[in-house]
């Protein structure tokens, strides 16, 4: 029944420094009616994953976490550096890939994929 996600919706209490800081920080341009549109390409997927309310993996308080994949996370990383964006977790290597953290700037913890 689900062709896949539609989109991701939140709130902000700084909406044009938050803008700002996705397109510096992650290249995702947000348009003037808030938002963009990420089109999927090939070897590209969404995962829908649920955590129980004690799970570690992300903050507790955090309901959700974003995860956006990337290219490369080398280059992804050394372009975090060039603008001072620190990683919060360093890279982590698994069966289904390597991850990283960052936060943005409301303290959302976001992780950054390379399959």
């Amino acid at each position: 029944m689900i062709k896949g996600v539609g989109g991701i919706f939140w709130r902000t209490k700084n909406l044009e420094a938050v803008k700002k800081w996705y397109n510096e920080v992650l290249k995702i341009e947000i348009n003037d009616w808030n938002m963009t549109m990420i089109k999927p390409q090939s070897g590209n997927e969404t995962i829908f994953s649920l955590f129980t309310e004690d799970n570690n993996y992300f903050p507790i308080e955090q309901q959700v976490m974003l995860n956006f994949q990337v290219h490369n996370i080398n280059e992804t990383i050394k372009h975090l550096e060039q603008i001072g964006v620190p990683v919060e977790k360093k890279e982590e290597n698994s069966e289904f890939g390597k991850f990283i953290w960052i936060k943005d700037p409301e303290g959302r913890l976001i992780e950054l994929w390379e399959k």
